[in-house]
């Protein structure tokens, strides 16, 4: 499909960096095909690695003229099986190995005997509890549990066998760890995302609320999340409305059982969800994982949360041109079911087509949202936010009311620190939404918005001055033409953050037709 480059996606492209992807012709044409925000993984690589992608990303962006994010993904509390001889053991149904607590490399001679990254996971492992590596590739179950600190000894029976390599992951879903949320590695990168100024951080493997409490406290004592009482009493829970310039939002993973427990909780704590299928079709049945996803969207959907859906998007595209039938019909589904944002993690990492996996996304997201555009005056505020009488968030409603009269083709905002452009995302309009502020890092953080498309500007010096700077930059992108009518959202006196109280319809080209709704 032949896509004009002036058409974007409503829901937004996350792409994850890495050797396929760290240069500069790679990274700009990523940005021109649709990616909105860049992914830096921890887990892999230094920190020399993540500041060069993180600068290579601002370079580009900067060139480019646009708001591009960039996320932080912390590590977490990854179990992974030590070290193993040069290519690997092999395990076979019916073997029984052993997990210890002491640094080993582990090989065939005598009774298979394995290391981890984590002794202290043995004191926590129960008879009959299942232990799959390498994704669930190869299971096994606990036979036993002997012996006390650091002379504990798992012994487990192989049930499906297999060939185990160093660093391997060990999942235990029926197991009640009490790993910290935060690995001391952990705190040390998000410290450098804190000073580098990082767009969003990604916590791994959350299981409770106290774990998101967590890390915004951290973020709090390296200045980069506002304190309790600088939060406006009453306003809905959105990710970016609070008006700190270093305020940092924290994406919150769902990849573990517990998570789905206390949901709720956690999205009404986080600023933002994703939903990590890899951990999560590991621990759980895979057969849930579907409804699981539905179950997660439709709950920060109802809480006004961003919520973005990834692992596995286009994997096929990893080594082949083209998706498969079931992967633009998995890409297709979340579009339709409310994901504020999609996300490539090894199709763009180490792939060898990251440019086309974007372009393939791009795609299904512009010919999906074309078949809801006749739906575009029903729309929707979140349940949970619904019964506040925060101002914005009213406004934003009368927007859904107007555009059932009109055939609008956008609307605007002027959203200082991006809390009225984070109301009107939630509405999920088929129609664009192009944001404009006088702060980048306010800017950048939009960037994960469903249906905003941020763009700096200076600040105006009053209402028509904006208006007819609109115009000029509608006309010349052609995202709209003469006459067109648009619904503008801003505040009176322009340009004050925290007060969005005024909604006009405006005609491109009329400089006239400025009178405010009443």
């Amino acid at each position: 499909m032949d896509i004009p480059a002036n058409r974007h996606s409503l829901t937004k492209i996350i792409a994850t960096l890495g050797p396929a992807s760290a240069n500069e012709a790679v990274v700009e044409a990523l940005i021109r095909t649709g990616v909105s925000v860049f992914r830096i993984n921890f887990s892999h690589g230094s920190f020399e690695d993540f500041e060069h992608m993180l600068q290579l990303v601002r370079r580009v962006a900067d060139q480019c003229e646009r708001s591009i994010g960039v996320m932080g993904d912390l590590s977490g509390p990854k179990v992974r099986i030590g070290k193993v001889i040069d290519g690997g053991v092999t395990l076979e149904a019916g073997q029984h190995v052993r997990f210890v607590k002491a640094d080993r490399v582990t090989d065939e001679t005598g009774p298979i005997t394995f290391s981890t990254t984590c002794p202290q996971v043995l004191d926590e492992i129960r008879p009959n509890e299942p232990i799959l590596l390498d994704d669930g590739a190869v299971r096994l179950r606990c036979v036993s549990q002997a012996g006390d600190g650091e002379e504990t000894v798992v012994t487990a029976v192989v049930t499906v066998g297999g060939v185990i390599t160093s660093s391997k992951g060990m999942n235990l879903p029926e197991t009640s760890l009490t790993l910290p949320a935060l690995t001391e590695y952990d705190r040390a990168c998000l410290r450098f995302v804190v000073e580098k100024r990082f767009d969003f951080v990604s916590l791994s493997f959350v299981r409770h609320a106290d774990d998101v409490r967590l890390i915004k406290e951290e973020l709090r004592a390296l200045g980069a999340r506002p304190s309790p009482e600088c939060i406006v009493e009453g306003a809905p829970s959105t990710f970016a409305s609070y008006g700190a310039e270093s305020f940092i939002p924290v994406i919150s993973k769902i990849e573990k059982p517990q998570a789905i427990d206390a949901l709720e909780e956690i999205v009404h704590e986080t600023d933002v969800i994703m939903v990590a299928r890899g951990d999560l079709g590991v621990e759980m049945d895979l057969a849930q994982v579907p409804v699981i996803q539905k179950r997660i969207i439709t709950e920060c959907n109802d809480q006004g949360k961003p919520v973005i859906v990834a692992t596995q998007m286009l994997q096929s595209m990893i080594h082949s041109a083209t998706a498969t039938r079931a992967e633009v019909s998995d890409v297709a589904n979340a579009i339709l079911d409310g994901a504020d944002a999609v996300m490539l993690s090894g199709e763009t990492a180490v792939g060898k087509y990251p440019v086309e996996a974007v372009q393939t996304l791009r795609g299904v997201g512009l010919y999906t949202h074309e078949q809801r555009r006749d739906q575009a005056g029903s729309t929707w505020l979140p349940a949970k936010p619904r019964a506040s009488k925060y101002r914005t968030a009213a406004l934003a409603c009368g927007v859904g009311a107007v555009l059932r009269e009109l055939e609008s083709p956008l609307v605007a905002i002027w959203s200082s620190h991006g809390g009225g452009a984070s109301y009107l995302s939630q509405l999920r309009l088929p129609l664009p939404v192009v944001a404009f502020s006088a702060d980048p890092a306010a800017l950048r953080r939009m960037s994960i918005m469903y249906g905003i498309w941020p763009i700096h500007r200076t600040l105006p010096d009053r209402t028509s001055t904006f208006i007819r700077d609109i115009d000029a930059l509608l006309l010349k992108q052609s995202w709209a033409k003469a006459g067109d009518p648009i619904v503008i959202v801003l505040g009176e006196p322009f340009g004050r953050p925290g007060l969005t109280n005024s909604l006009r319809i405006h005609y491109v080209g009329d400089r006239l037709d400025t009178t405010p709704l009443s």
